[in-house]
Order: structure tokens, then C-alpha cells, then sequence
């Protein structure tokens, strides 16, 4: 029986996730050939993908939930970087932080909100990628069927020196042991059409063995079209896999533009980045599945075209979603930290905005308007909701631009 320890990822954290997509993907497989007698890795690949990304729904749900927020309160958060913009001396920078923090303090949230549930989909991303990438040494019925073709190369006088030529070849990415059961199956799942018919001419004692394994693998490997995942884009200019780098970067640019965004002005070197980044992004998604086999360029597109629903309809239920209701819970949780620390509770209704403005802002002659600023913003805060609702006409009813530019004239009227 074939050993997988050295063909599976041994990497920290990665590796022990990648074990537990293996037997998804392993347990997917059985069953397609089981219940259907369809051995399809292509298909496997797809369901594979569907299913792990289905599974990192709620993680991906909490995202959208700060990204909600986050356009919510970037007014106010332009609006006090605005206000210290050019100010580089430490107190002016501890007090903008200062305000900034009563802000997300309010929406119940913080800088990182989001990035907790980044760094737990990170590991399993590549994880996925890992076992897509070196199925056999996760797929028990994909690797037993190399068996035969393996046991007869070992059995051969020089074999490794044989294998090792033809792996330079391939290039194989990581260090292989070309003497190994394990090293021997990395190279051959790597093979192409012209590879097999190599491999026969140096192993002519197995032709019959390498015909029937390179057909067991063509058939496992065939996707619509005739195609092999084993092949690249690149060398199948003129067939249907050229759709592949095509579709993985159309579903990367949707992707982009459904996302969330917040209505901003800002020019700063982190903005110019992110936009930089939103066209980067798509190019080189194009790059890599089009140099890369079709069977990793198959995850990147159904990855990609699954976000892409995803995002639609986490967009449709986060329109639908009460905001208010949102920001109470939020703020709820907050304030229960806030008391743990002696601190006073935040209300819903006044704005950080206000509240951050009782900090003596740098070089300011404008006193008398601080020792008004506690009734002007209990004035304030007694608003009807409805009049500021109205005064933003100019944008959809219930949606997050209309909601910002509440928050907007909020401000404004505080100023005033």
C-alpha cells in the first residue's frame, strides 16, 4: 500500500487542515463513483470548492457586516481625518486616534473587525489549494490507480535517474525524491499527453501498464470539450480552456464591483493602492490560470463565479437588513466592555462625531464653542429620524448611501 505522508502539505497549520479537505474531497469522490460510476476529478473539483466555500458562509457574513459599518461611519472618519490632516506632532495624532476609536466605539466595531475572520479563511484557502493541487495524495482511488505503473518503475534498474530527467522537465515547484513511491506519483500526475508517450519509451518492459494507467488518468482527467485538467490554457490556444483564464478574471472584476464601498474623496497612499489592487487583481487571476493546469484554473473559476452569487445575495439581505438595529446590538456589546472598564455607556443617538469633538483640538481659538457643544449636541440629538431620513432624497430610500448621508448632516447640523 502507497504511503501519502511525503506527497501531503507538511506545513504548520495548513497541513493538518489540508488532511481534513483531503477526506472531503476523498469522500466526494467515492460517492460521485460509487452512487453514479462518475470518476471525474474536474467535477470533484467544482463540488469540492462549492462545498468548502459554503462552509465559510458565516465567517464571510461577519465580513460583510463590518464592511456595512465601515460605510457607514467613513464620514465621520474622513471628517476627523480632515480635520488633522497635516498635523504630524504626537498630541494632534493622539488625539485624531482618540476620536477615531470613539467613532468605532459607537458602531460597536473596531479597525480590525474585519480581520479576524481573514485570518482564520487564510489557512484553509491554502489548504484547498494544497489538496487541489497534489489530488492523489489525498484521493485514495486517484492514487491507487497509479499503483501498478509505480511498482513496475521501482522494479526497474536505474529508474531514478529516469524519473528525475523527466521531472527537470516539468519543472516541478517543490523538491522531489525521485526514489520514492511518493515522488514517483507527484511527477506522474503532473504528466501530459507527451510525457506518457516519453515515459514508454524509456520503460518499454511496461508499455501495456503505462497505455492502461495514462487511459485510467485521461478518463479521470476529461472535462467538457474533450479537455484534459492536467493540460494548461497555454497550450490550448485554439480549445474551449482558453475560456478558463477568461472566466477567472470576468468573475474576479464582478467581484470587485459588487463589493461594498464607501463613497470617499480620499487620496491617500492607501486608497490609491486598493484601487491599484481592484485592477491588479483580475490580470494576474488571468496570468495564473492561463499558465497554470485548467484543474487549478477550474477552482480559481468556481471560486470565483460562487462569491460572485454569494455577493449578490449577501448584498440583497444586507439592503434588507435594519441598520439601526445592527448598530443597538453592536453598541450593546460594547458598552459592556465599556463597563467592565468604568466607563460610562455610549448612546445610539449622539453621533462620535460629538462626542469626539469635546477634545480640545490643536491650536484653537474657539473656546466659547466648546463650552456649548454638550447642548448643541443634546439639541441635536433630539432630531427626528424621519426629517434626516428625507434630506437625503437625493439617494435611494434604505440604502447605505442614504444611511451615510444621515450620518452627514448629522454632523453638520452639530457644527452649526
Amino acid at each position: 500500500m502507497l504511503g501519502v505522508l511525503l506527497t501531503q502539505s507538511s506545513t504548520p497549520i495548513i497541513g493538518p487542515v489540508a488532511k481534513v479537505l483531503g477526506w472531503v474531497f476523498n469522500g466526494i469522490f467515492k460517492f460521485l463513483s460509487g452512487t453514479f460510476g462518475i470518476e471525474n476529478i474536474g467535477l470533484c473539483i467544482i463540488i469540492f470548492t462549492f462545498l468548502i466555500y459554503t462552509f465559510l458562509i458565516p465567517m464571510t457574513m461577519k465580513q460583510q457586516k463590518f464592511s456595512k459599518l465601515n460605510v457607514l461611519m467613513n464620514p465621520e472618519i474622513q471628517e476627523i481625518a480632515k480635520k488633522y490632516k497635516g498635523k504630524k506632532d504626537n498630541d494632534s495624532m493622539m488625539k485624531m486616534q482618540a476620536e477615531q476609536k470613539e467613532i468605532y466605539e459607537k458602531y460597536g466595531t473596531s479597525p480590525t473587525g474585519g480581520c479576524l475572520q481573514l485570518l482564520i479563511q487564510m489557512p484553509i484557502m491554502f489548504a484547498l489549494y494544497q489538496v487541489i493541487y497534489n489530488v492523489p495524495a489525498y484521493v485514495t482511488s486517484i492514487r491507487e490507480a497509479y499503483a501498478p505503473l509505480v511498482n513496475g518503475i521501482m522494479e526497474t534498474k536505474g529508474y531514478e535517474k529516469v524519473m528525475t530527467a523527466i521531472g527537470e522537465t516539468l519543472k516541478m515547484t517543490a523538491k522531489t525524491d525521485y526514489g520514492t513511491e511518493n515522488g514517483i506519483i507527484d511527477v506522474l500526475y503532473k504528466f501530459k499527453a507527451t510525457n506518457w508517450t516519453e515515459l514508454a519509451d524509456k520503460f518499454p518492459g511496461l508499455t501495456d501498464v503505462i497505455s492502461d494507467t495514462s487511459s485510467k488518468m485521461a478518463h479521470m482527467n476529461q472535462f467538457i470539450g474533450g479537455i484534459s485538467i492536467a493540460e494548461s490554457p497555454m497550450t490550448n490556444l485554439l480549445s474551449i480552456a482558453i475560456l478558463i483564464p477568461i472566466l477567472s478574471g470576468l468573475t474576479q472584476w464582478v467581484q470587485v464591483k459588487l463589493m461594498p464601498t464607501a463613497a470617499t474623496n480620499d487620496e491617500s497612499q492607501m486608497a490609491n493602492t486598493m484601487k491599484s489592487m481592484n485592477v491588479m487583481m483580475p490580470l494576474m487571476s488571468v496570468f495564473f490560470t492561463f499558465t497554470m493546469p485548467i484543474g487549478l484554473g477550474l477552482y480559481w473559476v468556481a471560486g470565483g463565479v460562487f462569491r460572485c452569487i454569494q455577493q449578490i445575495i449577501i448584498n440583497k439581505y444586507m439592503d434588507r437588513m435594519d441598520v439601526e438595529e445592527l448598530l443597538k446590538k453592536n453598541l450593546e456589546k460594547a458598552n459592556k466592555k465599556r463597563e467592565k472598564k468604568g466607563l460610562p455607556p455610549q448612546k445610539l443617538s449622539s453621533t462620535a462625531g460629538a462626542n469626539a469633538r469635546n477634545i480640545p483640538e490643536a491650536k484653537s481659538p474657539e473656546t466659547p464653542k466648546k463650552t456649548n457643544l454638550s447642548s448643541q449636541a443634546s439639541k441635536s440629538s433630539t432630531t427626528d429620524s424621519t426629517e434626516l431620513y428625507k434630506s437625503t432624497s437625493d439617494s435611494k430610500k434604505g440604502s447605505i448611501a442614504s444611511k451615510a448621508g444621515m450620518v452627514k448632516k448629522y454632523n453638520e447640523d452639530s457644527k452649526k
